[in-house]
C-alpha cells in the first residue's frame, strides 16, 4: 500500500486557528439559552413524544422548532465554520426531563442542523457516552465507554455534538485545540515533519467495519482542498492499524516523530483550552478544524449518578468540502453531501429512508452506500 507523499505542494501556514489566551478572552463562543428557546425547544420536544414515532420514522416537520429559534441554532452552526470552530449551547434544564426525552431532544435538534451519522459496529446513531468497562488503549478501542483519559481526536463526521446529562465526581474536563494553530506552529518548529502528515497513513477500523468494508484504510492527517485545510488524527486508530495488521506499512521513524510533535502540540497550555461541561451544556464541533480530548475521570458509585452524555454525529450541508484522500474515510468528500460516520452492520431499509428524508430536507446528496444497495 503506497503511503509517500503524493503532491510537492509547499508546506506552509494555513489562515485562521486560535489560542488558549484567545478563547479566554472572547466568550462569543458561550449561547446562553434565553427562556425564548428553551419554551421552544421544550414545546418541539413534547410534540416529538406526542407523535410516538421512532426516531427513524421523523421527519423534520415531528420536531417542529419555532422558525427564528431554528435560524438562530443554524446561525450559531454556520460561525462554526471558521472563528474558533465550536459552540457551547448552555442552560437547557435536564432536571425537567427524563433520559428517553433528552435524547430524543438532542436528536431533534440534530434533525433540525444536518443529517445524523452511525457511529459504530451497531450503527447506533446517538452513543451513551460513559464508563461501559472498555478499554481505549486496546485494537478495538473507543473512547467514548471508558472513563480513560483521550488522546486529542476528530470523529468521523462534519460535526459532533455532545450533550451533558451529569457530571463525573471529578475529572473528565472537555479539552479542545485548534488543529489549524498546531498545524501551523509545527510547520513553524519542523515543515519537514508537517510534510510527513499531508501523507496517507493507515488508519484501523477497530472493528466496526462494514461488511463491504476492509477493515482498516489510507488518509492523510492534514489536507486543503478548495482552499479549505482540513485535519483527521486518531492517533488511537493509527496505533491501532499497526498492532494488528502485519501487512499494513509500518510507520517510519520520521512519521512517529511527525505524529509525537504534533500531539505534543495541540496539548500545548499555550494552545489547549479546558472546558468544563455542565449538566444542560451542548457542545457543537466543528471537526476538520478542532481537534478534542478528555481527561481520566473518576465517577459516583451510584449508577443514577454516574457521568453521562449523548454523543451525535451530523453532516452539514454548509460544511466544506474535504481533501480527497479522505474518500475511504468519508465515502463522500464533497460538500452539501451526506458524508462520515461509522456504517457498521445495523443499517436497515428504514434507516435508509430515514436519511434519504433528512438529506432532501436539507438540500443535500445521499451517494454514500454501494450502487447494489441502491434499489
Amino acid at each position: 500500500m503506497e503511503t509517500t507523499r503524493t503532491s510537492t505542494r509547499p508546506i506552509g501556514p494555513v489562515a485562521g486557528g486560535w489560542t488558549r489566551r484567545d478563547v479566554e478572552q472572547d466568550n462569543g463562543w458561550i449561547h446562553t439559552l434565553s427562556g425564548e428557546e428553551v419554551d421552544a425547544l421544550e414545546q418541539a420536544l413534547r410534540h416529538a413524544l406526542q407523535t410516538g414515532k421512532d426516531r427513524f420514522d421523523m421527519s423534520l416537520e415531528d420536531f417542529p422548532l419555532d422558525a427564528s429559534v431554528r435560524r438562530r441554532l443554524v446561525a450559531l452552526i454556520d460561525e462554526t465554520q471558521g472563528g474558533f470552530g465550536f459552540k457551547l449551547l448552555r442552560g437547557f434544564p435536564v432536571q425537567r426531563w427524563d433520559e428517553d426525552a433528552l435524547r430524543l431532544l438532542f436528536w431533534g435538534i440534530g434533525l433540525v442542523l444536518g443529517v445524523p451519522r452511525p457511529q459504530g459496529k451497531m450503527s447506533q446513531f446517538v452513543s451513551d457516552v460513559r464508563d461501559a468497562g472498555g478499554t481505549y488503549r486496546s485494537n478495538t478501542g473507543r473512547g467514548y465507554n471508558t472513563r480513560s483519559g483521550l488522546d486529542f481526536h476528530a470523529d468521523g463526521s462534519d460535526m459532533v455534538g455532545l450533550f451533558c446529562v451529569r457530571t463525573a465526581k471529578s475529572g473528565g474536563s472537555s479539552l479542545v485545540s485548534s488543529s489549524i494553530a498546531a498545524h501551523n506552529e509545527m510547520v513553524r518548529l519542523r515543515p519537514d515533519l508537517a510534510a510527513e502528515l499531508y501523507a496517507p497513513l493507515i488508519f484501523s477500523r477497530q472493528g466496526e467495519q462494514a461488511p463491504e468494508e476492509a477493515p482498516y484504510y489510507a488518509a492523510p492527517v492534514f489536507g486543503i482542498r478548495d482552499g479549505h485545510f482540513a485535519c483527521r488524527h486518531i492517533r488511537n486508530h493509527i496505533k491501532g492499524a499497526q498492532q494488528s495488521f502485519p501487512d499494513v506499512p509500518r510507520l517510519s521513524p520520521q512519521q512517529i516523530e511527525a505524529l509525537d510533535l504534533f500531539d505534543e502540540l495541540l496539548a500545548r497550555e499555550d494552545l489547549c483550552y479546558h472546558m468544563d461541561l455542565l449538566p444542560g451544556d451542548i457542545q457543537l464541533l466543528n471537526n476538520h478544524i478542532v481537534l478534542h480530548s478528555r481527561t481520566e475521570y473518576e465517577d459516583h458509585p451510584e449508577p443514577e449518578r454516574k457521568r453521562h452524555l449523548f454523543r451525535l454525529w451530523l453532516a452539514l450541508p454548509q460544511a466544506q468540502p474535504l481533501p480527497h484522500g479522505w474518500l475511504d474515510a468519508y465515502k463522500d468528500v464533497d460538500a452539501a453531501c451526506v458524508r462520515g460516520g461509522f456504517r457498521g452492520v445495523g443499517i436497515t431499509p428504514q434507516i435508509r429512508a430515514f436519511e434519504a428524508r433528512i438529506a432532501r430536507a436539507h438540500g443535500m446528496k445521499l451517494r454514500i452506500y454501494p450502487e447494489k444497495e441502491a434499489a
